[in-house]
């Protein structure tokens, strides 16, 4: 599996935010089995982040490498869509835990 860069946009610790960072640890941890790179950047303490990447709507989670670049917004809580948005396959059966693995498809 390619190594996931995820950056995550909040603005504030609100419960909406903490919820978001809450949901993607766990979709990391279960479907990703250490193959990512996470990283939680709060509009409050750095506005010029979200300038620089466009973002309107938080919590909005980014998806950078590998390519394409994948936007999802909220709070992350529909693991099957957010999967789905990152596009990645799970193989295990759905007792136990997961493996996530990437698939390099082109099309959203």
């Amino acid at each position: 599996m390619s190594k996931l860069v995820l950056r995550l946009y909040i603005a504030g610790h609100t419960p909406r935010s903490e919820r978001a960072i809450r949901n993607l640890r766990g979709i990391c941890e279960r479907d990703l089995a250490g193959c990512y790179d996470m990283q939680v950047i709060d509009l409050v303490e750095n506005p010029e982040a979200g300038d620089r990447n466009r973002i309107v709507v938080t919590p909005t989670l980014i998806k950078q490498m590998p390519l394409p670049l994948r936007r999802i917004i909220g709070d992350l809580s529909n693991r099957d869509s957010v999967v789905a948005g990152l596009d990645i396959l799970s193989d295990a059966p759905s007792e136990g835990p997961v493996r996530g693995r990437y698939r390099g498809r082109g099309d959203v």
